[in-house]
């Protein structure tokens, strides 16, 4: 088991402020020495935890704050310590506070606001998020008595417009599923600020590597850390990074929720988040690539990539984004089934509805996000059957690239 020495006090003493990315995925949060010598983090596999004897267990209970002892718990829903480790890190690549490391992404949304909203409360969203965030908002949350108010992605004067009295939070992705919006982060704290209303952003697009909201006064970013963080398309999780004055409500419902990473998945996110910087340096390079590609085939309508001139946030992207992120989304010129065709011509990008891993994923929207949508709730968010968003991996370009040509040279 970590020691108080070991876990948090020997931690490298300059990685918040002074080491850089490709440091900090390797090293942040880590101790210096492990048990054994080990030079990995250890997976500590248990339930439970033991006392040598019942003065060591009264005393531990007297001093009972487990979202304050990261060392040493008595229950595993309360904390473990190679989850801990990932929680540090990633709260060290956010540049906040804490991170509560959660089950999935859809976990570390629906806690933050089912335990930070309140009964009469009223939140603003914009209406490209997640579409499942959308719907336990407007079902789950309605039913708490949570007013919601959605507002077009880069209208930040609608949404300035939508807030009321009763507002309590703003919330909000970037960039955006799956037309990778960029919102303003600057323009939107100010809003916030100004109506003293709190912001969520969930960054799962950016990753701490092409953006930090919390560095531009966001006071929540959640992700899923399912997709860029772990990165190898073999697990499910979810961090909310913040405050600690935020956090602490958030980690005591946890454990009553029982929304916790088994050890063995928080080591596979360990591992994962040391290449971080360099299979994200790799995707964003990749996607712009074949997002430039894209733009000027014939057989392409349009193309969604915040790097693209194009794109109508590229202004606010250059500005704010640090890499355009990993995701292209594109229309074909043609039918819905010539899209299908194009789809499963390809021969590197599988079938599925994740992304951010080292292998690159197809998916056309119509057919599996929004496949149980109304034809009025697709036409209103702009879902149409020839859009396709592509998640690159770490393949070749060169050999990616191909693989699209040939694909839609299917379609002459």
């Amino acid at each position: 088991m970590f020691s108080k020495g070991d876990h948090v006090m020997d931690k490298i003493a300059t990685e918040r402020t002074k080491s850089r990315l490709g440091t900090q995925v390797v090293h942040a949060g880590e101790p210096r020495q492990n048990p054994y010598g080990s030079i990995t983090v250890p997976i500590v596999q248990t339930a439970a935890y033991t006392f040598a004897d019942t003065d060591a267990l009264e005393q531990f209970m007297a001093e009972r704050m487990f979202w304050d002892k990261p060392e040493f718990q008595e229950y595993g829903r309360y904390g473990n310590p190679t989850v801990r480790v990932v929680e540090e890190k990633l709260a060290v690549l956010e540049g906040g506070e804490e991170a509560i490391l959660l089950s999935s992404g859809m976990a570390a949304i629906t806690l933050a606001l089912l335990i930070l909203l309140h009964p009469g409360d009223h939140l603003v969203i914009t209406s490209d998020l997640y579409r499942r965030t959308r719907t336990f908002c407007h079902t789950f949350l309605k039913r708490w008595g949570v007013e919601i108010s959605v507002v077009p992605p880069g209208d930040l004067e609608a949404l300035e417009a939508a807030i009321c009295p009763r507002t309590r939070f703003i919330f909000s992705e970037i960039p955006t599923n799956p037309f990778l919006h960029v919102i303003d982060l600057e323009q939107l704290v100010a809003i916030a600020r100004r109506h003293q209303v709190y912001t969520i952003v969930d960054s799962t697009f950016a990753t701490p590597c092409n953006l930090n909201p919390l560095a531009y006064g966001v006071d929540l970013v959640v992700h899923s850390v399912t997709k860029y963080l772990a990165g190898h398309n073999d697990l499910l999780a979810g961090v909310i990074v913040s405050s600690s004055d935020l956090m602490t409500p958030l980690r005591e419902a946890q454990a009553m929720f029982g929304a916790v990473v088994d050890p063995s998945a928080a080591y596979l996110i360990l591992r994962g988040l040391k290449t971080l910087a360099l299979r994200v340096e790799r995707q964003n390079a990749t996607a712009m690539t074949v997002a430039q590609y894209l733009e000027t085939h014939p057989r392409v309508r349009r193309v969604w990539y915040p790097g693209l001139p194009s794109h109508p946030d590229h202004a606010v992207a250059r500005r704010q984004l640090r890499g355009f992120g990993g995701v292209v989304s594109f229309e074909i010129d043609g039918t819905g089934e010539e899209t299908r065709r194009f789809v499963d011509a390809l021969r590197i990008p599988r079938l599925a509805p994740s992304l951010g891993g080292v292998e690159s994923l197809v998916t056309i929207p119509a057919l599996m996000s929004f496949y149980d949508a109304s034809p009025e709730e697709r036409a209103a968010l702009g879902i149409t059957d020839q859009l396709v968003r592509l998640s690159v991996g770490i393949e070749d370009p060169e050999d990616l690239l191909a693989d699209i040509e040939q694909a839609l040279a299917q379609l002459d």
